[in-house]
């Protein structure tokens, strides 16, 4: 049993019995496991283990471990693969840390923060926060251009008006929570504190703390939302992209797959963003972890769709990261790797407005004061938005191909004890993105090679990507040793594995090409859409809620 904390916590070490029940066993910490000092430091790692006389269950969440915390004489549980340490002591200071595990810190430090980039994110709205980090610059200025309601078809052009006025209008709108989570990962420009000694360092909460932001919200107070209403929002965004100079569209939302990634409606308005010079990023969804579930519009094969990954609650410690057991994977229908990438997504802080519907329906994982704590591709996504507004500040000339291939070309695949890929390529893409390595890449041509986006959207040409199945079920792809995945065998993410930075693929980057589709290209197992089903009435939703990892 090992558990480690974000942001230091106090136990009270005054009962000190451990006990059970008929479903859990619980333990509280005393003073003789935890040595003389009864406080856990911000970024410790404490371990305990259990030694059982029988063979206990496998089944991980009946084994909680219970925390009395000083202070407010609250009592917090851990549980395994689900719990959460944070603390409703608004004095104790957050660190985010996923901006150094993608070492989106150093960036920053550097002087790129995403200055001049604006990124929409399309989700269920934006709401205040008490610093508001997300409204202003670090060093003042308002950042939000614009707050598009897609719904009801209203606008808020937010320099006509104070952003405090506006906040208090209730003109900035988010009562589901979702849409301000993920743009706090974006732009959040809260300066980190060096917990070993007191000071704010040069970096930030969020990944690109000084981009300007367009808020369009299309999803509802219970994070749902129909196809004609993101539709409208991409098409606000598209419209009004050279007005605000949006470069990034994040879209942190899914749903299942209908038909051919070409004839869906709102696919072809994603690709129209990206044709009008957008860099999609859309999460993969959370509906791993079999294979041949990345959802609309992650399936689609010229934007970056974002897997998750965890670290495992040991923010120090890469060795033990896993891939999250959520996060949905390829290949898509017509034979793309999916998703491209890998970013942070197990037990996200960010900020929603503590009256939000998340919070209120999952109080455990709030503090009371607007942080709260959430695991998803959604959140994913939103951490390589930021990177790829960093990447376009570096240099705003850059095509969304251009900026795609270097993401892809920055990432660390998992490997294993003896070199080779921990998981596949359906899994992982390229790996967990490293955000200095995509904004110093010089990499090029290495991402939707062979594809024609003009013709796709005209309807004279449709692509297929390069994954294969073969008679046992396995997917794989030629060129790629290593590439293919036994999925009946299971999932082990329990001994982790290391990220690599040196790994050569085979033949460069193959699996992100594609080839003129073929009428005759059949899985083995097959699929038909049913009457041949094009969705255009559809509904969407932000990624569902899963349990923290």
């Amino acid at each position: 049993m090992q558990f480690s904390t974000s942001n230091g916590l106090l136990l009270d070490t005054s009962v000190l019995n451990q006990t059970c029940d008929t479903t859990h066993w619980y333990l509280t910490l005393t003073p003789a496991m935890l040595g003389t000092d009864a406080s856990l430091a911000a970024n410790h790692t404490f371990s305990y283990n259990l030694s059982f006389q029988n063979l206990p269950s496998t089944a991980s969440e009946q084994y909680k471990l219970k925390l009395n915390m000083a202070g407010d004489g609250s009592v917090k549980e851990y549980i395994d693969g689900q719990g959460t340490l944070l603390p409703n002591d608004n004095s104790v200071y957050r660190n985010t840390f996923y901006t150094g595990m993608v070492n989106a810190d150093i960036i920053q430090q550097q002087g790129i923060t995403g200055l001049g980039v604006t990124v929409a994110v399309l989700d269920t709205g934006l709401r205040a926060d008490p610093e508001w980090s997300m409204q202003y610059l670090t060093h003042g200025g308002n950042r939000i251009k614009a707050f598009y309601n897609a719904i009801d078809d209203t606008l808020v052009d937010t320099g006509q008006f104070d952003l405090m006025d506006a906040e208090q209008g209730n003109l900035l709108q988010d009562g589901h929570g979702h849409g301000t989570h993920v743009t706090s990962i974006i732009a959040r420009a809260l300066p980190e504190l060096d917990t070993n000694t007191g000071n704010f360092t040069g970096s930030y909460n969020g990944v690109a703390p000084n981009v300007n932001l367009v808020s369009v919200k299309a999803l509802d107070s219970n994070g749902q939302g129909s196809y004609a209403d993101v539709i409208r929002g991409i098409d606000f965004v598209i419209a009004n992209k050279d007005l605000y100079n949006i470069r990034v569209l994040n879209m942190s939302l899914s749903a299942g797959v209908q038909s051919h990634y070409w004839d869906d409606f709102l696919n072809q308005a994603v690709m129209r963003a990206w044709q009008a010079g957008i860099v999609v990023v859309a999460s993969a969804g959370n509906t791993g972890p079999d294979a041949m579930t990345i959802g609309v519009p992650g399936n689609v094969p010229y934007v970056v769709t974002v897997g998750a990954v965890s670290d495992n609650y040991s923010i120090t410690n890469n060795s033990d990261d896993f891939l999250a057991t959520f996060s949905a994977t390829g290949p898509t229908y017509e034979g793309f790797v999916k998703p491209d990438l890998l970013a942070p997504g197990g037990h996200i802080l960010g900020y929603i407005h503590p009256q939000a519907n998340i919070p209120s329906n999952y109080p455990a994982f709030s503090d009371g004061q607007g942080w709260f704590m959430m695991s998803g591709t959604s959140q994913a996504a939103a951490v390589v938005s930021g990177i790829a507004a960093l990447i376009l500040e570096q240099d705003p000339s850059l095509t969304p191909d251009e900026v795609k291939c270097r993401l892809v070309s920055a990432g660390n695949p998992a490997l294993n004890g003896l070199g080779e890929l921990a998981v596949s390529v359906f899994q992982q893409g390229s790996g967990l993105i490293d955000a200095y390595e995509a904004v110093y890449s010089s990499a090029t041509a290495c991402a939707n090679q062979g594809l024609d986006i003009d013709a796709d959207l005209a309807g004279t040409s449709h692509f297929g990507g390069r994954a294969n199945q073969d008679a046992q079920g396995n997917y794989y792809i030629d060129g790629i040793e290593g590439s293919g995945y036994l999925w009946a065998d299971g999932y082990l993410w329990a001994d982790g594995y290391l990220w690599a930075d040196g790994y050569l693929w085979a033949d460069g980057y193959l699996w992100a090409d594609g080839y003129l589709w073929a009428d005759g290209y059949l899985w083995a197992d097959g699929y038909l859409w049913a009457d041949g089903n094009v969705r255009a009435n559809g509904n969407i939703q932000s990624n569902v809620w899963i349990d923290q990892e």
